[in-house]
């Protein structure tokens, strides 16, 4: 059984994609430790990057290619500045030389020093393998997968014993959503109590607040720039930024300094039920504007679903409860964390391995049933809404433009976070004892029709949108 951690789940990091750019990126921070702990570091005289399947196919289109290299120049995507990335990147093009992890100089033409392949390697369609000579002669090499929402293993087997030691120290070690309802009776608590239970025994009750303040002050920020940035989103598409447009005519001539105060000022607006729609979207839709254009977002559980879960939790802050702080915000992203944890365990968060369900579906069932508990609802409601948002989910293919993470993926965040507020109602009217899908079931019939999805739908832009519309179209 894994152990993982709300931390997991949600990550700050830079997009358009967490599978195939954060993912790449802590790949290559993770092959650079390897090497110092072998000692082989300072012996390496030239690498080479092997990228395979659906990380290959619509690798440029996510930015692979530029996350391989801010990985092996040692940048932290949490705390990179943005705007230091493109004269990273540059540098390197132009100059044909790379800062090794910041601290070696290595001759590297970005032309021939990553190389895609079309074939799938057997393990994850999202393969990468680091190639390196050592001045020996002699060669080194490691293959990693990212699995989704910035996951990277090296193979099962390790990954399963890693966290098998990490799950011990779990006071309410989970599974499946029976198991998550079993400790809320046997201890009379809420799922986020649980969850931080949980959570205290990796880390402090001050380190937690500290990082859960820092993951949605990084949402509220995103939230923000999107918000506030017009234009068009790099890449070959031409999209017009919709968010700054959609802003502008709600918020009116209020006037604030701020993303707090921002918030704030948003809680003085018109709520009619059209205008809670229009903000619903411009938050998701603004979050992964950003995105597509390499800012930083909150992996939620990926980079192509990250706008569901800040645009639903906004809504409830500035629509559902104006007094709602950092508590509320709190249970939230506790509930989120472990219901997208519950996917990940028995399904997937790739859309490489299925589709968009994996990612808009995911992240619309986390915050579907993140928003049941702030709205009341018992530990049964809160999975109900969460199997609700995600069986009506199910099937929805991966099929970007040009393999950017921008049509139909930004869409689709705001029409998620739509979902997720509708599934949090219809689980709040409903008696658990007349459910007939149990989320555990919806868990399972979202991983067999991954299974059985045609390839061309899973993040490889060859079927779908990304055939139907040429990008001359564009």
């Amino acid at each position: 059984m894994e152990c993982i951690s709300v931390f997991d789940m949600l990550k700050i990091g830079v997009g358009p994609s967490s599978s195939h750019t954060l993912g790449p990126w802590r790949a290559g921070e993770r092959w650079i430790a390897e090497l110092k702990e072998e000692g082989l570091f300072e012996q390496v005289t030239s690498i080479k990057v092997h990228v395979y399947g659906s990380l290959s196919l619509t690798g440029k289109g996510h930015a692979t290619d530029l996350a391989i290299l801010l990985g092996l120049s040692g940048a932290d995507p949490e705390y990179i500045p943005i705007d230091t990335i493109d004269e990273i990147v540059n540098t390197i093009k132009t100059e044909h030389i790379i800062n090794f992890n910041g601290e070696r100089q290595l001759d590297f033409n970005f032309k021939e020093g990553i190389v895609f392949h079309r074939d799938f390697l057997p393990f994850h369609a999202n393969g990468l393998t680091f190639e390196a000579t050592l001045d020996s002669g002699a060669t080194s090499s490691e293959t990693y997968y990212s699995i989704g929402g910035g996951f990277v293993v090296k193979e099962e087997l390790i990954h399963a014993k890693e966290n098998l030691k990490t799950l011990k120290t779990f006071p309410f070690p989970t599974q499946k959503g029976t198991e998550l309802l079993d400790y809320c009776h046997q201890e009379n608590a809420s799922i986020s109590e649980i969850v931080l239970e949980n959570e205290r025994s990796l880390r402090s009750e001050e380190e937690i607040d500290r990082e859960l303040h820092r993951i949605w002050d990084t949402m509220l920020e995103c939230m923000y720039t999107g918000c506030h940035t017009e234009g068009n989103l790099p890449g070959g598409l031409n999209v017009r930024r919709r968010a700054f447009d959609t802003h502008k005519k709600l918020i009116g001539e209020i006037k604030y300094n701020s993303p707090q105060e921002w918030l704030e000022a948003i809680r003085l607006t018109e709520v009619k039920f059209r205008q809670i729609l229009k903000w619903v979207s411009c938050f998701a839709i603004a979050v992964n504007e950003v995105n597509a254009a390499l800012g930083r977002v909150v992996t939620a559980p990926t980079n192509g679903s990250a706008g569901v879960i800040p645009s639903v939790l906004m809504y409830y802050m500035v629509i559902e409860n104006h007094d709602a702080g950092f508590d509320e915000i709190k249970k939230f992203l506790l509930v989120a964390g472990e219901i997208g944890s519950i996917f990940k365990k028995g399904a997937t968060i790739s859309a490489a391995m299925g589709g968009c369900q994996a990612e808009i579906g995911v992240s619309s069932a986390m915050a579907a049933g993140a928003l049941t508990e702030l709205l009341g609802g018992t530990p049964e409601q809160v999975l109900i809404a969460a199997e609700i948002a995600m069986e009506h989910h199910l099937g929805l293919t991966c099929d970007p433009i040009g393999g950017l993470v921008q049509i139909p993926c930004i869409e689709r965040n705001s029409m998620g976070a739509i979902k997720a507020i509708n599934a949090a109602e219809l689980a709040l009217e409903t008696d658990p004892k007349n459910t007939k899908v149990p989320l555990d079931k919806v868990v399972n019939t979202m991983w067999e029709t991954a299974k059985d999805m045609n390839s061309k739908y899973k993040e490889t832009s060859e079927g779908g949108l990304a055939v139907g519309v040429n990008l001359s179209d564009c």
